[in-house]
């Protein structure tokens, strides 16, 4: 997107690296500065520390039930561990972005850092959904073809999964490590950290290449994954056949978990969807492009809330994430009372021995 210089600092320096960012900062459009400007930039530090801390916590707490639990995890449960991972990835990149807006979009930590919080971002929008891909995937294989299970339902295949996942994020994610950098803009005398592709046209395409492998193709799956458990799910009640609890359970939960993923990301894969066809010239106009540009930041932030609102579905939702929590409860209070018992016993033990000992 191309505006003025000072619409160039506020929506694209400011801008979640997730998003789209100018290929040429010289090349701009007299586009008029709106006054919202002001007040989301007022308000985008204190809200990304907040999304940090709450994230923080949130995944933290999850990763540690799953982790802690003497019980080996379900195949879903090691999706959405992993999807934990993720989003604590992305939380923990947050505050140099808070940081960095706060200071006038000057990015202070260096070329390196740069890239590497950039990429750690754009690692969650990726990895985020294909994890989503794989959960979706399972629940479909453990209603629909319940007596088919293959090696996907096992959760030494489940690892493997999520193994390539990571890998492949890394490797859609090399663009972003070449391409990102830090560039002095002499006109606001601040060095920014910017996405500076060579050309428009390889953003272009790094831009619709982003948006069809994390975005189109999965949710297509998703969609159709979920659309067939829902009517598997119907025609159990329909007919009063009994699923295994454990896995009606762990379905109801992804279901949901699913939902607001694609109610929190949606809208902002739509903003840009719509910013690459005003680059084919579909839609013109400052006005649009103006109001495509806030969407972008509002819509950013609305998808960066998913990565708090998970840890909370999982404990609002998940009867079984609920289950383990006070399992994991009890396991530790019996380990810290027979260490306490342990303790006395020695300690009772070495009192005796000095009063018998002559």
């Amino acid at each position: 997107m191309d505006h003025d210089i000072q619409l160039t600092t506020s929506s694209i320096l400011s801008t979640i690296p997730t998003t789209v960012t100018t290929n040429n900062l010289t090349n701009v459009t007299q586009c008029p500065h709106w006054e919202v400007w002001d007040w989301l930039y007022i308000m985008q530090p204190a809200y990304m520390f907040i999304i940090c801390v709450l994230g923080i916590l949130g995944n933290v707490f999850v990763l540690l039930v799953f982790g802690l639990h003497k019980k080996a995890c379900m195949v879903a449960e090691i999706y959405l561990g992993n999807l934990a991972a993720a989003d604590l990835l992305l939380v923990s990149c947050l505050p140099f972005w808070a940081i960095n807006i706060a200071d006038g979009f000057n990015w202070r930590f260096g070329s390196v850092m740069c890239r590497l919080v950039n990429m750690g971002i754009r690692m969650n929008t990726f990895c985020s959904i294909y994890l989503l891909v794989l959960v979706s995937a399972d629940r479909y294989v453990a209603l629909v073809h319940a007596l088919s299970r293959g090696r996907m339902r096992r959760p030494r295949y489940a690892k493997l999964n999520c193994i390539a996942v990571w890998v492949l994020g890394i490797i859609f994610n090399i663009p972003t490590l070449y391409f990102r950098d830090t560039q002095f803009i002499p006109e606001l005398n601040i060095t920014a950290c910017i996405l500076n592709y060579p050309n428009a046209n390889i953003g272009l395409a790094c831009d619709i290449l982003l948006i069809l492998l994390s975005f189109i193709i999965p949710f297509l799956v998703i969609s159709y994954c979920t659309l067939k458990i829902i009517r598997a799910l119907h025609e159990q009640v329909v007919n009063r056949f009994n699923a295994e609890n454990t896995e009606r359970k762990a379905t109801v939960l992804v279901l949901v978990v699913l939902v607001v993923f694609l109610l929190c990301w949606v809208p902002f894969h739509l903003v840009t969807l719509m910013d690459i066809l005003m680059r084919f010239g579909v839609f013109a106009g400052c006005d649009f492009e103006s109001g495509l540009d806030i969407s972008n930041q509002i819509f950013t932030y609305l998808a960066l809330s998913n990565s708090v609102l998970n840890p909370i579905l999982y404990v609002i939702v998940g009867k079984n994430f609920r289950k383990k929590v006070k399992e994991l409860t009890k396991q530790l209070t019996e380990k810290k009372n027979d260490s306490t018992s342990s303790s006395t016993r020695s300690q009772l033990s070495s009192t005796l021995k000095t009063f018998t000992t002559f």
